[in-house]
């Protein structure tokens, strides 16, 4: 069996190669868009969709692994086919009618949608460009590979399930940087809602076991997540800033404070407008990025789970963590309040040189 997994360098990526290995199959070849040099050699270096196929692609692949996108939600619509369509396109000029596809999409794809939020318009009603780009992929690889096909749809990816490990932060790692340096006053959301996250060995193990089974008759979707037993926003919320103030303790440095949980409502109708006149311009995109958490934590009912996703709270816990490890200087920095600069308040002089939180 000839595999080969793109992206092999990313979060999922790197995860999936090592599951592989472990399993006795390491893949045949394994792809990367990064521009540094791989360490491994057998790793090869291709920017998908922009350059030609090496030679080492060629010949029949009986399965591909397509983990390989851009998953930042700030991509623009343009910036999003660039990133992951046209990638998924020359990635699907490999594979032929024998070839078994595993495709790593999301499972905000099957989200509730927003089709008449003007905001949404340039999505067709998703909530960003990934999960837009996502849908997109997910519809041009059902119309367009001809052979056996498996999607993966995991929700928000942390570290792994027992130590934390994730070969890079990014995605809700944001959220936490944000609780220790005071950037996020509120998270906004529904204390009630689901707030899905899976550790990236359960991708891995999903893919793995994609790829072992062997090609399923007809198309077949996994869909990592929680599901009823998934974590509530308060929940989550909780169990990060305890962790954190945990590894604060041991190190001798004051505990952060819980922030309050604000409505998306509330946060559309007080706290956008008075970033757009109070707020530096720095301050004013910290806010705006951490709005983009409020869809994915204001779910009113969780996903229906084919891989169910145990102990979440356990999960989130570890990839904490790992995180206050390895980001000591960010785990245990002190908070800054938020300052108003606008504001006559902040403007008088008074001998502190304090303003006004806005929270």
């Amino acid at each position: 069996m000839r595999i080969l997994v793109t992206g092999a360098t990313g979060v999922v990526g790197t995860e999936v190669v090592a599951a592989l290995l472990a399993a006795g199959r390491p893949p045949d070849l394994a792809l990367t868009r990064v521009a540094r040099r791989p360490a491994d050699p057998s790793v090869v270096r291709w920017d998908i969709g922009a350059q030609p196929p090496p030679g080492e692609l060629a010949g029949h692949w009986d399965v591909i692994v397509h983990a390989a996108a851009s998953t930042r939600w700030t991509l623009s619509r343009e910036e999003a086919v660039t990133a992951n369509i046209r990638p998924l396109r020359a990635v699907l000029g490999l594979a032929d009618r024998a070839t078994h596809l595993v495709h790593i999409s999301t499972a905000y794809v099957a989200g509730a949608r927003d089709l008449e939020d003007p905001r949404g318009a340039p999505f067709d009603g998703y909530r960003n460009g990934y999960e837009w780009s996502k849908a997109l992929g997910e519809r041009i690889v059902r119309e367009t590979h001809r052979g056996p096909l498996t999607l993966v749809r995991p929700p928000l990816v942390v570290g792994r399930r027992n130590s934390g490990e994730i070969s890079r932060f990014s995605g809700p790692y944001t959220l936490l940087q944000a609780l220790v340096s005071g950037l996020a006053a509120v998270v906004v959301g529904d204390p009630d809602g689901y707030a899905e996250i899976c550790p990236v060995d359960d991708v891995a193990a999903a893919v793995t076991a994609a790829v072992l089974s062997g090609p399923p008759a007809t198309p077949r979707t996994e869909v990592i997540a929680g599901g009823p037993a998934g974590l509530r926003l308060a929940t989550l919320l909780d169990i990060t800033c305890d962790t954190i103030n945990e590894c604060r303790a041991e190190a001798g440095v004051p505990p952060i404070a819980r922030p309050p949980i604000v409505s998306g409502d509330s946060w559309d109708r007080f706290f956008l407008p008075l970033a757009e006149q109070y707020l530096s311009p720095f301050q004013s995109r910290a806010v705006k990025l951490l709005a983009m958490f409020q869809s994915y934590t204001s779910m009113s009912a969780p996903f229906t789970p084919t891989w169910p996703v145990a102990a979440p709270g356990e999960v989130m816990a570890a990839s904490v963590r790992h995180w206050a490890a390895r980001k000591p200087r960010l785990a245990l920095a002190s908070p800054v309040p938020w300052r108003m600069i606008g504001a006559p308040e902040a403007r008088r002089p008074d001998a502190a040189g304090e303003g006004v939180s806005p929270a």
